[in-house]
């Protein structure tokens, strides 16, 4: 990464200074840094950010009807999932005059990984619940491949979600266009999504002057196994984790050195057979593990201290360890939820919270899409109750004029009663 950068920018940089250099030059000189980026940065040499419609009907026709069916299949599951997670305005027109009006945020943008591989999961994962919620315009943001072009299979997920607008830009330029906009691309009030180490660090460099969704680091996924569990569906599960990238964590915390010792060999048959069986094994290697803790309250108390993306029960009775699990971004619960239908098919966002941020964060949720507005519109009587208290605190504060502003109206109210 360093040679990278340097053969970019001509000198050494830190991630820090790239990204401020980045941002700062998109914002000055928009569209024709965003072009720039794109050959400096990846080789790729693009004449349009914008993808049209022509493109979006041929990517359509280049992917295979199975692969077609899985995403709207997908698609219509993720929809009914935060279909059932609505929230509604409320307003308490009685004595206590209050409410919240819920409403959708105007425009969103959406990261979407890509370059040298696709992700339309994460595409749908993240626009469709931005369309339940009401948000009136959506646009997406993903870098092209060497061809210049986004893969088909994430054209045809947008077209799916009910996108309105795709970009061809990746990284923290696409970050900083809908952070600031540029005459191409517009700018958004939230940008939402995942992505790598600089598109992390825009994100949280722009944070203020758009909303975030959060930061979102290597995925992670602890398996919490007993002697009931089937091993080779642990491995398989760990292993389905650690193929994500080098920097993936994927760790089994059991009760059962039997099932430990049998996990671990079930491991080293399995991933003989995969693809990208040297990114698992550096994995592994790095970050990977077998932990042996002497009862299930240790398992749980080690899964809700580190906080993992994802927790995996095979256990026994599992739906009661289930509600022990405090910090986790999703729980899959039994041997039938394997945490990849999570990653595509179950429903849930699978854009979830890392590195420990599920302490104090959730998974994308229509939530991330509402503003909370509160509304106050007492009456008369109730102000006669509340406003007294209202200036005592004020006064106690120092505050004459707001003080002032309730007693004014309380003694209008008195006079009027008098009359």
């Amino acid at each position: 990464m360093r040679k990278r950068i340097e053969g970019a920018f001509g000198r050494p940089m830190s991630l820090q200074e790239v990204v401020e250099y980045i941002l700062s030059e998109v914002r000055a000189r928009g569209d024709q840094a965003l072009l720039e980026f794109e050959w400096r940065l990846d080789g790729v040499k693009i004449n349009s950010l914008e993808v049209t419609g022509k493109e979006m009907t041929k990517a359509r026709s280049r992917v295979d009807r199975e692969l077609a069916s899985a995403l709207e299949l997908a698609s219509d599951r993720i929809r009914a999932f935060h279909l059932n997670c609505r929230r509604e305005s409320w307003m308490d027109f009685g004595e206590g005059g209050l409410g919240q009006w819920i409403r959708p945020l105007d425009r969103v943008g959406v990261y979407v990984p890509g370059g040298k591989a696709s992700y339309p999961s994460t595409l749908l994962m993240t626009a469709i619940p931005a369309r339940v919620a009401g948000v009136k315009e959506i646009i997406v943001t993903s870098p092209p491949g060497t061809d210049g072009e986004i893969s088909p299979a994430t054209l045809l997920a947008a077209e799916i979600a009910r996108v309105d607008r795709v970009f061809k830009v990746g990284g923290a330029q696409a970050v900083a266009a809908m952070a600031f906009g540029t005459k191409t691309i517009p700018k958004v009030d939230k940008i939402c999504g995942p992505g790598n180490i600089f598109v992390q660090l825009a994100k949280k460099m722009v944070y203020g002057t758009v909303g975030i969704d959060g930061f979102y680091g290597p995925t992670e996924t602890i398996v919490v196994a007993d002697d009931t569990a089937n091993p080779a569906c642990c491995a398989a599960d760990l292993l389905a984790q650690a193929e994500h990238d080098a920097m993936a964590s994927a760790i089994l915390i059991t009760p059962s050195e039997k099932l430990a010792t049998a996990v671990n060999l079930e491991v080293d048959k399995q991933v003989a057979r995969l693809g990208r069986r040297s990114v698992v094994g550096e994995s592994l290697k790095d970050r990977g593990g077998i932990v042996v803790v002497p009862d299930m309250d240790t398992a749980l108390s080690l899964v809700n201290e580190y906080a993992p993306e994802h927790v995996s029960l095979m256990v026994n009775d599992a739906w009661t360890w289930a509600e022990k699990v405090k910090n986790a971004g999703g729980v899959f619960v039994g041997e039938d939820s394997p945490e990849v239908v999570g990653d595509y098919t179950a429903g849930p966002s699978h854009v979830m919270p890392t590195g420990g941020t599920a302490h104090f964060s959730s998974p994308v949720n229509l939530d991330d899409f509402l503003k909370v507005t509160s509304v106050v519109a007492i009456n008369r009587k109730t102000l006669g109750k509340i406003g007294p208290a209202a200036a005592a605190i004020a006064r106690a504060e120092g505050l004459d004029a707001h003080s002032r502003a309730v007693e004014v109206r309380l003694a209008g109210r008195r006079r009027k009663k008098n009359d």
